[in-house]
Protein backbone atom coordinates (compact mmCIF):
# COMPACT_ATOMS: atom_id res chain seq x y z
CA UNK A 1 0.00 0.00 0.00
CA UNK A 2 1.08 3.78 -0.84
CA UNK A 3 1.96 5.49 1.95
CA UNK A 4 -0.06 9.27 2.54
CA UNK A 5 2.45 11.36 1.75
CA UNK A 6 2.36 10.27 -1.71
CA UNK A 7 -1.63 11.52 -1.58
CA UNK A 8 -0.52 15.27 0.13
CA UNK A 9 2.45 16.43 -0.78
CA UNK A 10 3.62 15.51 -4.14
CA UNK A 11 2.65 18.70 -5.74
CA UNK A 12 3.36 21.43 -3.93
CA UNK A 13 2.12 25.17 -4.46
CA UNK A 14 4.82 25.79 -6.56
CA UNK A 15 4.22 22.82 -9.27
CA UNK A 16 0.80 23.85 -9.27
CA UNK A 17 1.30 27.35 -10.01
CA UNK A 18 3.74 26.37 -12.83
CA UNK A 19 1.19 23.33 -14.45
CA UNK A 20 -1.03 26.36 -14.53
CA UNK A 21 1.21 28.05 -16.40
CA UNK A 22 2.37 25.40 -18.51
CA UNK A 23 -0.72 23.26 -18.94
CA UNK A 24 -0.05 21.07 -21.91
CA UNK A 25 -4.22 20.43 -22.74
CA UNK A 26 -5.41 23.22 -22.29
CA UNK A 27 -7.03 22.45 -18.59
CA UNK A 28 -4.46 25.67 -16.64
CA UNK A 29 -7.50 27.21 -16.85
CA UNK A 30 -9.38 24.67 -14.42
CA UNK A 31 -5.69 24.62 -12.05
CA UNK A 32 -6.09 28.08 -11.09
CA UNK A 33 -9.98 27.85 -9.65
CA UNK A 34 -12.63 30.07 -11.26
CA UNK A 35 -15.01 29.68 -8.48
CA UNK A 36 -16.79 26.81 -10.43
CA UNK A 37 -16.61 23.42 -10.69
CA UNK A 38 -16.23 21.69 -13.34
CA UNK A 39 -17.11 18.10 -14.94
CA UNK A 40 -16.17 16.16 -17.55
CA UNK A 41 -16.34 12.53 -18.42
CA UNK A 42 -15.12 9.65 -20.49
CA UNK A 43 -17.30 7.04 -20.53
CA UNK A 44 -18.79 4.34 -22.68
CA UNK A 45 -21.50 5.23 -25.15
CA UNK A 46 -20.97 2.96 -27.84
CA UNK A 47 -18.26 -0.42 -28.09
CA UNK A 48 -18.16 -3.12 -25.80
CA UNK A 49 -19.02 -0.99 -22.12
CA UNK A 50 -21.82 0.37 -24.74
CA UNK A 51 -24.28 -1.25 -21.89
CA UNK A 52 -22.63 0.15 -18.77
CA UNK A 53 -22.42 4.24 -20.26
CA UNK A 54 -26.52 5.03 -19.40
CA UNK A 55 -26.43 4.08 -15.92
CA UNK A 56 -23.19 6.12 -15.32
CA UNK A 57 -23.82 8.79 -17.34
CA UNK A 58 -27.68 9.21 -15.79
CA UNK A 59 -26.15 8.50 -12.35
CA UNK A 60 -23.58 11.26 -12.65
CA UNK A 61 -26.44 13.95 -14.18
CA UNK A 62 -28.18 12.39 -11.01
CA UNK A 63 -25.35 13.56 -8.46
CA UNK A 64 -25.30 16.55 -9.86
CA UNK A 65 -28.87 17.80 -10.02
CA UNK A 66 -28.40 16.79 -6.23
CA UNK A 67 -25.49 18.69 -5.24
CA UNK A 68 -27.02 22.09 -7.61
CA UNK A 69 -30.35 21.57 -5.27
CA UNK A 70 -27.77 21.54 -2.28
CA UNK A 71 -26.96 25.22 -3.01
CA UNK A 72 -24.18 24.49 -5.31
CA UNK A 73 -20.59 24.03 -5.11
CA UNK A 74 -19.41 26.92 -3.67
CA UNK A 75 -22.44 28.67 -3.94
CA UNK A 76 -22.44 28.24 -7.64
CA UNK A 77 -24.24 25.40 -9.64
CA UNK A 78 -22.08 22.56 -11.05
CA UNK A 79 -22.35 23.36 -15.18
CA UNK A 80 -23.50 20.93 -17.66
CA UNK A 81 -20.97 18.47 -18.50
CA UNK A 82 -18.63 18.27 -20.80
CA UNK A 83 -18.42 14.16 -22.33
CA UNK A 84 -16.42 11.68 -24.63
CA UNK A 85 -16.33 8.71 -25.76
CA UNK A 86 -14.42 5.65 -24.48
CA UNK A 87 -15.33 3.57 -27.13
CA UNK A 88 -13.52 0.44 -26.35
CA UNK A 89 -10.77 1.66 -27.94
CA UNK A 90 -7.43 3.15 -25.99
CA UNK A 91 -6.89 5.37 -28.93
CA UNK A 92 -10.61 7.05 -28.99
CA UNK A 93 -10.65 7.12 -25.07
CA UNK A 94 -7.43 9.19 -24.96
CA UNK A 95 -8.96 11.67 -28.13
CA UNK A 96 -11.74 12.18 -26.02
CA UNK A 97 -9.88 12.89 -22.81
CA UNK A 98 -7.98 15.33 -24.65
CA UNK A 99 -11.27 17.20 -25.55
CA UNK A 100 -12.50 17.18 -22.02
CA UNK A 101 -9.43 17.97 -20.60
CA UNK A 102 -9.47 21.22 -23.32
CA UNK A 103 -12.84 22.46 -22.23
CA UNK A 104 -11.00 23.59 -18.88
CA UNK A 105 -13.10 20.86 -16.35
CA UNK A 106 -11.42 20.32 -12.36
CA UNK A 107 -12.49 16.61 -12.76
CA UNK A 108 -13.58 13.89 -14.92
CA UNK A 109 -15.23 10.68 -14.22
CA UNK A 110 -14.36 7.43 -15.78
CA UNK A 111 -13.37 5.86 -17.87
CA UNK A 112 -15.49 2.35 -17.66
CA UNK A 113 -13.06 0.09 -18.26
CA UNK A 114 -9.84 -0.44 -16.34
CA UNK A 115 -7.67 -0.07 -19.83
CA UNK A 116 -9.27 2.92 -21.07
CA UNK A 117 -8.43 4.96 -18.13
CA UNK A 118 -4.79 3.39 -18.49
CA UNK A 119 -4.52 5.23 -21.98
CA UNK A 120 -5.24 8.91 -20.30
CA UNK A 121 -4.60 8.36 -16.41
CA UNK A 122 -1.26 9.83 -17.51
CA UNK A 123 -2.77 12.48 -19.65
CA UNK A 124 -5.22 13.52 -16.51
CA UNK A 125 -3.03 13.69 -13.45
CA UNK A 126 -0.34 15.03 -15.10
CA UNK A 127 -2.50 18.37 -15.68
CA UNK A 128 -3.23 18.26 -12.03
CA UNK A 129 -6.64 17.42 -12.93
CA UNK A 130 -8.87 14.70 -10.40
CA UNK A 131 -9.95 11.63 -12.28
CA UNK A 132 -12.47 9.86 -10.07
CA UNK A 133 -13.91 6.44 -11.98
CA UNK A 134 -16.79 4.25 -10.42
CA UNK A 135 -15.99 1.34 -11.96
CA UNK A 136 -12.01 0.71 -12.74
CA UNK A 137 -11.77 -2.34 -10.48
CA UNK A 138 -7.85 -3.64 -11.67
CA UNK A 139 -5.65 -3.92 -8.85
CA UNK A 140 -2.81 -1.99 -11.15
CA UNK A 141 -4.46 1.62 -9.65
CA UNK A 142 -3.94 0.87 -6.23
CA UNK A 143 -0.02 1.46 -6.48
CA UNK A 144 -0.55 3.73 -9.31
CA UNK A 145 1.99 6.90 -9.63
CA UNK A 146 -0.90 9.19 -10.35
CA UNK A 147 0.36 12.61 -8.29
CA UNK A 148 -2.52 12.21 -5.42
CA UNK A 149 -5.01 12.88 -8.16
CA UNK A 150 -6.47 9.60 -9.31
CA UNK A 151 -9.69 8.19 -7.34
CA UNK A 152 -11.91 5.24 -7.85
CA UNK A 153 -15.34 3.90 -5.52
CA UNK A 154 -15.44 0.99 -7.26
CA UNK A 155 -13.28 -1.32 -5.23
CA UNK A 156 -9.61 -3.48 -6.30
CA UNK A 157 -10.49 -7.18 -7.49
CA UNK A 158 -8.59 -7.88 -4.66
CA UNK A 159 -11.52 -7.86 -2.64
CA UNK A 160 -13.81 -8.89 -5.34
CA UNK A 161 -12.19 -12.23 -6.03
CA UNK A 162 -12.04 -13.53 -2.72
CA UNK A 163 -16.00 -13.63 -2.94
CA UNK A 164 -16.08 -15.14 -6.37
CA UNK A 165 -13.85 -17.76 -5.20
CA UNK A 166 -15.70 -17.85 -1.77
CA UNK A 167 -19.43 -18.24 -4.20
CA UNK A 168 -17.31 -21.35 -6.31
CA UNK A 169 -16.48 -23.29 -3.23
CA UNK A 170 -19.62 -22.53 -1.52
CA UNK A 171 -21.33 -24.27 -4.20
CA UNK A 172 -19.34 -27.24 -3.65
CA UNK A 173 -16.94 -26.97 -6.65
CA UNK A 174 -13.18 -28.25 -6.46
CA UNK A 175 -11.84 -27.89 -9.70
CA UNK A 176 -12.20 -24.64 -11.09
CA UNK A 177 -10.83 -23.33 -14.64
CA UNK A 178 -10.35 -19.81 -14.97
CA UNK A 179 -10.19 -17.84 -18.53
CA UNK A 180 -9.68 -13.88 -18.51
CA UNK A 181 -9.40 -11.28 -20.99
CA UNK A 182 -5.84 -10.27 -21.75
CA UNK A 183 -5.72 -6.83 -20.08
CA UNK A 184 -5.38 -5.55 -16.45
CA UNK A 185 -8.66 -6.12 -15.68
CA UNK A 186 -9.13 -9.61 -16.55
CA UNK A 187 -5.15 -10.63 -15.55
CA UNK A 188 -6.13 -8.74 -11.82
CA UNK A 189 -9.33 -10.20 -11.16
CA UNK A 190 -8.13 -14.31 -12.13
CA UNK A 191 -4.71 -13.39 -9.97
CA UNK A 192 -7.35 -12.51 -7.21
CA UNK A 193 -9.80 -15.75 -7.84
CA UNK A 194 -6.84 -18.17 -8.57
CA UNK A 195 -5.24 -17.05 -5.20
CA UNK A 196 -8.40 -17.40 -2.94
CA UNK A 197 -9.41 -20.75 -4.50
CA UNK A 198 -6.22 -22.27 -3.80
CA UNK A 199 -5.42 -20.47 -0.29
CA UNK A 200 -8.80 -22.49 0.48
CA UNK A 201 -8.12 -25.85 -1.03
CA UNK A 202 -9.27 -25.93 -4.33
CA UNK A 203 -7.84 -26.91 -7.92
CA UNK A 204 -7.32 -24.18 -10.49
CA UNK A 205 -7.08 -26.51 -13.51
CA UNK A 206 -6.40 -23.68 -16.13
CA UNK A 207 -5.53 -20.11 -15.50
CA UNK A 208 -5.43 -18.73 -19.15
CA UNK A 209 -6.08 -14.89 -20.78
CA UNK A 210 -7.19 -14.44 -24.21
CA UNK A 211 -6.91 -11.93 -26.79
CA UNK A 212 -10.19 -9.91 -26.92
CA UNK A 213 -9.50 -9.36 -30.77
CA UNK A 214 -9.72 -13.14 -31.61
CA UNK A 215 -12.35 -14.05 -33.84
CA UNK A 216 -13.19 -17.38 -31.83
CA UNK A 217 -12.75 -19.00 -29.19
CA UNK A 218 -12.64 -22.56 -29.23
CA UNK A 219 -8.84 -22.99 -28.32
CA UNK A 220 -9.39 -21.72 -24.88
CA UNK A 221 -12.49 -22.93 -24.14
CA UNK A 222 -11.39 -26.75 -25.15
CA UNK A 223 -8.32 -26.58 -23.57
CA UNK A 224 -11.05 -25.72 -20.26
CA UNK A 225 -13.04 -28.50 -20.92
CA UNK A 226 -9.33 -30.77 -21.21
CA UNK A 227 -8.91 -29.92 -17.64
CA UNK A 228 -12.17 -31.35 -16.69
CA UNK A 229 -13.07 -28.83 -13.93
CA UNK A 230 -16.44 -28.95 -12.56
CA UNK A 231 -16.87 -25.08 -12.70
CA UNK A 232 -15.74 -22.59 -14.81
CA UNK A 233 -15.09 -19.10 -14.68
CA UNK A 234 -15.39 -16.09 -17.52
CA UNK A 235 -13.79 -13.28 -16.87
CA UNK A 236 -14.54 -10.77 -19.85
CA UNK A 237 -16.66 -7.74 -21.28
CA UNK A 238 -19.16 -8.19 -24.27
CA UNK A 239 -16.60 -11.14 -25.70
CA UNK A 240 -17.73 -13.16 -23.39
CA UNK A 241 -20.54 -14.10 -24.59
CA UNK A 242 -18.68 -15.87 -27.59
CA UNK A 243 -17.05 -17.59 -25.12
CA UNK A 244 -19.94 -18.32 -23.29
CA UNK A 245 -21.57 -20.03 -26.65
CA UNK A 246 -18.49 -21.91 -27.20
CA UNK A 247 -19.01 -23.54 -24.02
CA UNK A 248 -22.12 -24.17 -24.28
CA UNK A 249 -21.16 -26.29 -27.92
CA UNK A 250 -18.54 -27.88 -26.15
CA UNK A 251 -20.53 -29.40 -23.45
CA UNK A 252 -19.41 -27.60 -20.80
CA UNK A 253 -22.19 -24.80 -19.94
CA UNK A 254 -24.49 -23.76 -17.20
CA UNK A 255 -26.39 -27.02 -17.57
CA UNK A 256 -23.46 -29.47 -17.17
CA UNK A 257 -20.81 -27.81 -14.87
CA UNK A 258 -20.44 -24.49 -12.35
CA UNK A 259 -20.48 -21.10 -15.21
CA UNK A 260 -19.55 -18.37 -13.09
CA UNK A 261 -18.74 -14.50 -14.43
CA UNK A 262 -17.67 -11.36 -12.69
CA UNK A 263 -19.18 -7.61 -13.08
CA UNK A 264 -18.00 -7.34 -17.32
CA UNK A 265 -20.58 -9.78 -17.91
CA UNK A 266 -23.46 -8.87 -15.02
CA UNK A 267 -26.40 -7.62 -17.54
CA UNK A 268 -29.61 -8.46 -17.78
CA UNK A 269 -28.94 -8.75 -21.84
CA UNK A 270 -26.62 -11.70 -21.59
CA UNK A 271 -28.72 -14.93 -21.84
CA UNK A 272 -30.56 -12.96 -24.84
CA UNK A 273 -27.41 -12.12 -26.55
CA UNK A 274 -25.91 -15.46 -25.98
CA UNK A 275 -29.18 -17.45 -26.95
CA UNK A 276 -31.79 -15.15 -28.42
CA UNK A 277 -34.41 -17.80 -29.00
CA UNK A 278 -33.73 -19.21 -25.38
CA UNK A 279 -32.38 -17.63 -23.13
CA UNK A 280 -32.63 -20.03 -20.42
CA UNK A 281 -29.47 -21.65 -21.34
CA UNK A 282 -27.90 -19.59 -18.70
CA UNK A 283 -29.85 -20.50 -16.33
CA UNK A 284 -28.09 -21.67 -13.02
CA UNK A 285 -25.19 -19.23 -13.98
CA UNK A 286 -23.65 -16.69 -11.35
CA UNK A 287 -21.37 -13.98 -10.59
CA UNK A 288 -19.76 -11.34 -8.62
CA UNK A 289 -20.22 -7.64 -8.83
CA UNK A 290 -19.50 -4.07 -7.21
CA UNK A 291 -22.92 -4.02 -5.40
CA UNK A 292 -25.16 -2.03 -7.23
CA UNK A 293 -28.67 -2.67 -6.34
CA UNK A 294 -28.36 -2.83 -2.61
CA UNK A 295 -29.94 0.10 -1.57
CA UNK A 296 -33.33 0.34 -2.71
CA UNK A 297 -33.98 4.26 -2.34
CA UNK A 298 -31.25 4.98 -4.38
CA UNK A 299 -32.44 2.78 -7.28
CA UNK A 300 -36.09 4.38 -7.00
CA UNK A 301 -34.88 7.88 -6.94
CA UNK A 302 -32.35 6.86 -9.89
CA UNK A 303 -35.09 4.85 -11.95
CA UNK A 304 -37.46 8.23 -11.21
CA UNK A 305 -34.93 10.17 -12.95
CA UNK A 306 -33.96 8.46 -15.65
CA UNK A 307 -37.02 6.30 -16.00
CA UNK A 308 -35.51 4.59 -19.61
CA UNK A 309 -32.84 2.71 -17.54
CA UNK A 310 -32.36 -0.41 -18.18
CA UNK A 311 -28.70 -1.40 -15.92
CA UNK A 312 -27.59 -0.02 -12.92
CA UNK A 313 -24.78 -1.59 -12.82
CA UNK A 314 -22.07 1.45 -11.44
CA UNK A 315 -24.56 3.88 -11.18
CA UNK A 316 -24.06 4.28 -7.37
CA UNK A 317 -20.42 4.28 -7.23
CA UNK A 318 -20.35 6.65 -10.24
CA UNK A 319 -23.07 8.50 -8.13
CA UNK A 320 -21.00 8.84 -5.00
CA UNK A 321 -17.61 9.75 -7.34
CA UNK A 322 -19.59 13.29 -8.21
CA UNK A 323 -20.38 13.43 -4.50
CA UNK A 324 -17.52 12.67 -2.84
CA UNK A 325 -15.12 15.58 -5.33
CA UNK A 326 -18.32 18.32 -4.10
CA UNK A 327 -17.99 18.09 -1.20
CA UNK A 328 -13.86 17.78 -0.93
CA UNK A 329 -14.00 21.31 -2.82
CA UNK A 330 -16.57 22.51 -0.09
CA UNK A 331 -13.98 21.41 2.70
CA UNK A 332 -11.28 23.38 0.45
CA UNK A 333 -13.11 26.14 -0.19
CA UNK A 334 -11.82 25.72 -3.65
CA UNK A 335 -12.59 24.34 -7.11
CA UNK A 336 -8.53 24.01 -7.26
CA UNK A 337 -7.99 20.33 -8.56
CA UNK A 338 -4.54 21.09 -7.06
CA UNK A 339 -6.19 21.50 -3.39
CA UNK A 340 -9.65 19.73 -3.15
CA UNK A 341 -7.71 16.51 -4.31
CA UNK A 342 -6.15 16.71 -0.71
CA UNK A 343 -9.45 16.06 0.78
CA UNK A 344 -10.99 13.64 -1.37
CA UNK A 345 -9.64 10.85 0.93
CA UNK A 346 -10.46 12.78 4.36
CA UNK A 347 -14.70 13.49 3.55
CA UNK A 348 -15.07 9.79 3.28
CA UNK A 349 -13.93 8.83 6.26
CA UNK A 350 -13.23 9.64 10.31
CA UNK A 351 -15.43 12.02 10.78
CA UNK A 352 -19.20 12.86 11.33
CA UNK A 353 -21.66 10.48 9.11
CA UNK A 354 -23.52 12.06 6.73
CA UNK A 355 -25.09 10.59 3.13
CA UNK A 356 -26.09 13.50 1.14
CA UNK A 357 -24.29 16.71 -0.13
CA UNK A 358 -26.87 18.78 1.37
CA UNK A 359 -26.49 17.21 4.44
CA UNK A 360 -23.08 16.76 4.49
CA UNK A 361 -22.10 20.52 3.22
CA UNK A 362 -23.94 22.04 5.90
CA UNK A 363 -21.82 19.90 8.48
CA UNK A 364 -18.76 21.25 6.50
CA UNK A 365 -20.17 24.84 7.09
CA UNK A 366 -20.39 24.16 11.03
CA UNK A 367 -16.85 23.50 10.98
CA UNK A 368 -17.29 19.70 11.41
CA UNK A 369 -14.96 17.03 9.84
CA UNK A 370 -17.65 14.54 7.95
CA UNK A 371 -17.47 10.98 7.08
CA UNK A 372 -19.09 10.39 3.83
CA UNK A 373 -21.49 7.36 3.32
CA UNK A 374 -22.14 6.68 -0.08
CA UNK A 375 -25.30 5.41 -1.82
CA UNK A 376 -22.52 2.30 -2.68
CA UNK A 377 -21.92 2.09 0.84
CA UNK A 378 -19.11 3.12 3.24
CA UNK A 379 -16.64 4.52 1.17
CA UNK A 380 -13.92 4.55 3.93
CA UNK A 381 -10.60 5.72 1.07
CA UNK A 382 -7.45 4.20 2.38
CA UNK A 383 -4.45 6.16 1.50
CA UNK A 384 -4.49 5.05 -2.25
CA UNK A 385 -8.05 6.85 -3.08
CA UNK A 386 -9.66 3.51 -2.51
CA UNK A 387 -12.79 2.06 -0.66
CA UNK A 388 -11.18 -0.74 1.85
CA UNK A 389 -13.78 -2.54 1.59
CA UNK A 390 -16.74 -3.56 -0.69
CA UNK A 391 -19.66 -4.55 -1.08
CA UNK A 392 -20.26 -7.65 -3.46
CA UNK A 393 -23.16 -8.83 -5.37
CA UNK A 394 -23.92 -11.97 -5.97
CA UNK A 395 -25.97 -12.89 -9.21
CA UNK A 396 -27.37 -15.11 -11.08
CA UNK A 397 -29.83 -15.93 -14.21
CA UNK A 398 -33.02 -18.13 -12.80
CA UNK A 399 -34.69 -20.42 -15.31
CA UNK A 400 -35.88 -17.92 -16.72
CA UNK A 401 -32.74 -16.23 -18.07
CA UNK A 402 -33.71 -13.68 -15.59
CA UNK A 403 -30.83 -11.29 -13.49
CA UNK A 404 -31.30 -11.98 -10.49
CA UNK A 405 -29.47 -11.20 -6.95
CA UNK A 406 -28.71 -13.79 -4.75
CA UNK A 407 -26.87 -12.11 -1.84
CA UNK A 408 -24.47 -9.00 -0.85
CA UNK A 409 -21.43 -9.88 1.06
CA UNK A 410 -18.24 -7.33 2.67
CA UNK A 411 -15.38 -7.92 1.47
CA UNK A 412 -12.04 -5.59 3.48
CA UNK A 413 -9.24 -5.13 2.33
CA UNK A 414 -5.86 -5.64 4.49
CA UNK A 415 -4.53 -2.21 5.64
Amino acid sequence: MRTSIRRSTIFTSAAVLLLAACGSSGSAESSDGDGQLKLGYVLPETGQLAFLGPPQIEAMKFAIAGVNAGGGVLGKPIPAVVGGDEAGQEAVAAQSADRVLNAGVDAIIGAAASGMSLAFIDRVTGDGVVQCSGSNTAPTFTDYDDGGFYFRTAPSDALQGPILAKTIQGDGHKRVALMARADDYGKGLMESTKKALEDNGATVTLAETYDTKATNYDQIVQKAKDSKPDATVVIGFEEGTQILQAMIEAGIGPQQIGVYGADGLRSAELPKLVSPANPAVLAGMKGTAPASASNPQFVAQLKKFAPSLKELQFAPQVFDCVTAIALAAEQAKSDDPGEFSKEIVGVTKDGEKCNSFAACKKLIADGKDIDYDGVSGPLDFTDAGEPGQATIEVYTYNAKGQLQTVSTQVSKGQE
